[in-house]
C-alpha cells in the first residue's frame, strides 16, 4: 500500500501525540501508555520496571531485567538505581537477571518523612526480594548500599542469598567511636548535613569532585558522570536524604558483618576520599568470615563508574567462581 503525503502527516501527528502523552503522563506521575505492556514483560523476561509496596505502604521503585541468576544492586547516597547502569546493562547481556531499586526517599521511590533508617531500608529490601521471590541472589552494595546489604543479612539471613559484594561500603562504621578510633569525626557528617540543608543542589555538584577523584592530578573529568550524579541526587527527597546521613555514618554494622555466611567480595579503592579504606574495607575484610579483599590502587569512591570495565570483569569472575 502506497502512503500519500497526508498519510505521512497523519502518522507523524499520531507519533507526536503518543509521545507527548507519555511525557505528560510521566510529568504528572501517571502511568504511561507503555505500562499496559508490563504484564507481557513479566512473562517474556524482557526489561521491566515496577514498584513494590512495603509494610508501611511506601511504594519502592525497581528495575528488573533479564533472566538467569539474579544480581541485586543497592545504591549509594544520594543516588538511585541508575548508579548501576553500567553493571545492569553488562550483566543482563551476560545472561543474568539484574534488579536494582531506589531506596525509599531516593530516586523514583516514594518520599517518606519517617522510616528513613537502616532497619527500614533492610526491611524494604526484604519486601522486594520476597515479592519477586528472589532466590540464589548475588547481593551487591555500594557505599550506603553496602550497609544495606550487610544489615539485610543481619536481620533476614541468607536464605535468598548466594554471595555478597561490598563496594566502597560504609561498614563497619564511618564515624569515630571508642571501638573504631580510626573513624571520621562527627563534625564531618554535621558538615554534610549542613550542606544538604543549606543548598543540596550545589553540595551534590561539589561532592562529585572527590567522589570520583576528579581533584587528583591527571584526572579526566567527565561532566556527564557529574551531571548524572546531580540529577539522581535531586530526584530524591531532602528529608530522606538528610536522615540517611546518620544511617551511613553512625550505624555500627559490626554484628551484621559477623552474620554474613556466604562467599563475600570486598572491593575498595585505596584513594577513596568519601569512605576511607582504612576504617572500612580493610576492617570489614577481617570481620567477614572468609572474605576476599580486592583493593583498586588509586581508585576513588565511585569506582563502579571510573573503573567500570575492571569492576565488571572482577564481579563476573567472582560470581562464576
Amino acid at each position: 500500500m502506497t502512503q500519500t503525503p497526508s498519510d505521512d502527516a497523519t502518522i507523524s501527528r499520531r507519533h507526536f501525540v503518543l509521545g507527548t502523552a507519555g511525557l505528560v503522563a510521566a510529568a504528572a506521575g501517571l502511568p504511561a501508555l507503555a505500562d499496559a505492556k508490563t504484564a507481557s514483560h513479566h512473562s517474556t523476561g524482557a526489561s521491566k520496571m515496577t514498584t513494590v509496596t512495603t509494610k508501611d505502604g511506601t511504594k519502592i521503585f525497581c528495575k528488573d531485567w533479564g533472566k538467569g541468576q539474579p544480581i541485586v544492586f543497592s545504591h549509594g547516597w544520594p543516588l538511585s538505581a541508575d548508579a548501576w547502569d553500567g553493571q545492569m546493562l553488562f550483566f543482563a547481556q551476560q545472561g543474568y537477571r539484574v534488579i536494582a531499586h531506589d531506596r525509599r526517599s531516593h530516586g523514583r521511590s516514594e518520599q517518606t518523612f519517617h522510616g528513613n533508617d537502616m532497619d527500614t531500608y533492610a526491611d524494604d529490601l526484604a519486601t522486594l526480594l520476597d515479592t519477586l521471590d528472589i532466590k540464589n541472589a548475588v547481593m551487591v552494595g555500594h557505599s550506603t548500599g553496602g550497609g544495606e546489604v550487610a544489615h539485610y543479612i543481619g536481620r533476614h539471613g541468607t536464605k535468598r542469598v548466594a554471595k555478597a559484594v561490598l563496594v566502597g561500603a560504609v561498614p563497619p562504621i564511618m564515624a569515630k567511636t571508642a571501638a573504631y578510633p580510626g573513624g571520621l569525626p562527627i563534625d564531618v557528617f554535621d558538615g554534610i548535613r549542613k550542606g544538604v540543608a543549606d543548598n543540596r543542589s550545589q553540595f551534590y555538584k561539589d561532592l562529585t569532585i572527590p567522589f570520583y577523584g576528579y581533584n587528583r592530578p591527571g584526572a579526566k573529568i567527565s561532566e556527564g558522570i557529574r551531571e548524572a550524579f546531580w540529577a539522581q541526587g535531586m530526584a530524591g527527597g531532602i528529608k530522606g536524604q538528610y536522615d540517611c546521613i546518620k544511617q551511613f555514618s553512625e550505624v555500627d554494622y559490626t554484628e551484621d558483618l559477623k552474620k554474613i555466611d556466604v562467599p563475600t567480595l570486598i572491593v575498595h579503592g585505596d584513594d577513596d576520599q568519601i569512605v576511607p579504606i582504612g576504617n572500612a574495607g580493610l576492617l570489614s575484610a577481617k570481620i567477614v568470615k572468609n572474605a576476599t579483599l580486592k583493593v583498586y590502587k588509586g581508585a576513588p569512591h565511585g569506582l563502579a563508574q571510573t573503573e567500570q570495565d575492571q569492576f565488571n570483569a572482577d564481579l563476573l569472575a567472582f560470581i562464576k567462581a
